[in-house]
């Protein structure tokens, strides 16, 4: 589900502390030992609001198939290659319109270690989605309630010892946004180029501390001359092994952000999260962030704050049951744009629930609830959405 994505993916990003010598990232149980894994899923549930409207919302059950397919293989000692494909199919009975969509993501990865303290690791996303969970507030009724899309995401990560303890890792990341929607488009189309440079000393074997530069820009296809940004952040942080349960890091320093035909700001920025193994299989992990990020009303606001806080907690309540809750809280302050629209506050809570049944290595049943809340000074851009559902899965 959507909020589980959201809440593991920063998790991982934030807690797990980098080592040079690592390209491979963890090979899920059921992938290992072959090349070729096969993951047959399917499932139904009801979602109070499939278009994300502020008011009139329509709701449906959903009956999902998601057939995908994953290839790990080491060409080498050195070198791992990975790709993978994922078909999702739904069928939304109560859908206004089109009530079959089919939706598409393609990966690929090549990971190399040059030397022990030398490696790069070049990864690729392509998605097509249709009526995506991660709904825009404040365009649902705007635009016909289509918010299809096509993203592709290519990421590089590039590390150097300069000596057993300290090393320089370059960070790159671009990315594309294309809605199918021609209003929509016209809005939203555009391209975020990232790049950022740390140095990284150890200073004790479970120690680290890092010093960052990042350089961001943000190019809109259309009225780029009053949508475009450029930030520079300078950031200072460290990473820290309490022990081999226990771990902290966190990211503090400013962002440097001008805004074309705009104001420019300096701006604090801030990553921090901790996360416990309490069990095995057991964990709980908080963190807080804030930074400013792009508004789907880009018409009216130029970008957004956002305060992010969020506590993740995975439980084995016995060997084959596990649960799972994430929660996050956004209060944020939308930024108008001078002359056209006053800043505003909202709010934006997200809340999942899971239970996991796994039988055996091959098979798992899962039962979810996902909530969603957003409440704003504007009107529109309110929404409540709620899905609940059962799904299995099954790994040739």
């Amino acid at each position: 589900m959507r909020v589980f994505s959201i809440i593991i993916s920063l998790v991982c990003l934030m807690i797990v502390p980098g080592r040079l010598g690592a390209v491979y990232a963890p090979i899920p149980e059921q992938e290992q030992g072959k090349a070729l894994t096969v993951y047959l899923s399917a499932g139904g549930f009801y979602d109070t609001n499939i278009f994300g409207g502020s008011v009139n919302e329509v709701s449906s059950y959903v009956y999902e198939l998601n057939p995908s397919v994953v290839f790990n293989a080491s060409v080498n000692a050195k070198t791992l290659v990975a790709a993978s494909y994922r078909l999702s199919l739904d069928y939304m009975p109560d859908r206004p319109g089109k009530k079959e969509l089919d939706s598409h993501e393609f990966t690929a990865r090549v990971a190399h270690t040059f030397t022990p303290l030398m490696s790069l690791d070049l990864s690729d996303t392509y998605q097509l989605a249709k009526n995506p969970e991660s709904l825009l507030p404040g365009l649902a009724t705007v635009v016909n309630t289509d918010q299809s899309y096509r993203r592709n995401q290519f990421d590089v990560h590039y590390a150097a010892g300069l000596t057993k303890r300290t090393g320089l890792v370059f960070k790159g990341r671009s990315t594309r946004y294309d809605y199918e929607n021609s209003v929509l488009g016209l809005s939203l189309n555009h391209s975020e180029y990232l790049a950022g440079l740390a140095a990284e000393h150890a200073v004790l074997p479970d120690l680290k501390t890092v010093l960052e530069y990042r350089h961001l820009i943000i190019n809109y296809d259309t009225a780029g001359d009053t949508k475009d940004k450029r930030s520079d952040f300078l950031l200072i942080g460290a990473d820290y092994a309490v022990s081999e349960r226990f771990g902290l890091t966190g990211r503090l320093g400013g962002e440097r952000r001008r805004r074309a035909g705009g104001t420019s700001d300096t701006l604090p920025y801030a990553e921090l999260g901790l996360k416990f193994d309490y069990g095995k299989s057991s964990y709980v992990a908080f963190g807080y962030s804030y930074s400013v990020e792009e508004t789907s009303n880009i018409e009216l606001y130029s970008d957004m704050s956002v305060n992010r806080y969020f506590v993740n907690v995975q439980q084995a309540i016995v060997t084959q049951v596990m649960a799972t809750a994430s929660l996050t809280w956004e209060p944020s302050r939308l930024h108008g744009r001078s002359g056209i629209h006053a800043d505003l506050d909202e709010t934006n809570t997200q809340l999942g629930l899971a239970l996991i049944y796994r039988p055996g290595k091959v098979w798992s049943v899962s039962a979810v609830f996902d909530y969603d809340r957003i409440n704003s000074d504007d009107s529109s851009r309110k929404l409540k959405r709620a899905r609940t559902g059962l799904s299995a899965k099954y790994v040739f």
